[in-house]
């Protein structure tokens, strides 16, 4: 399974939902200091599980969420949906027959962490033997 795409809605600097496309084996994220590059590959991290807020460059774990800019309010969930390109079908036994695999975490200011597999919700070990 390879990436094919990356939507992240209110994690860090990516206030409003952005897709990433991931269209060939090599994908290259290029832009001047501080424009969010790091910040996409914390997405994924979180994304497929990471449980450390210091490996995502923060405190605590809702420092992930969009905390807010001078034009704009902070959100109140962030969410990060990884799809991947499962066309060879080589991903966990449960998902061979699906072309794409999406893996989707949200984190609520006010809650704990849901975990989605084809945005059927599912425990962080579901996500951990699919990877």
């Amino acid at each position: 399974m390879r990436i094919k795409s990356l939507n992240v809605s209110g994690f860090k600097s990516f206030c409003d939902q952005t897709r990433v496309q991931f269209d060939n084996a090599l994908t290259a994220v290029v832009g001047p200091n501080g424009c969010g590059k790091s910040n996409i590959v914390d997405a994924i991290r979180w994304g497929l599980g990471e449980q450390s807020a210091k490996n995502l460059r923060g405190r605590g774990m809702e420092d992930v969420i969009f905390n807010g800019s001078e034009k704009r309010g902070p959100q109140s969930m962030a969410e990060v949906t990884i799809t991947f390109d499962n066309t060879d079908g080589l991903s966990h036994d449960l998902y061979t027959d699906y072309p794409e695999v999406a893996v989707t975490r949200r984190l609520h200011r006010a809650g704990p962490s849901e975990y989605l597999i084809n945005k059927t919700p599912c425990p962080l070990k579901d996500i951990t033997d699919l990877l």
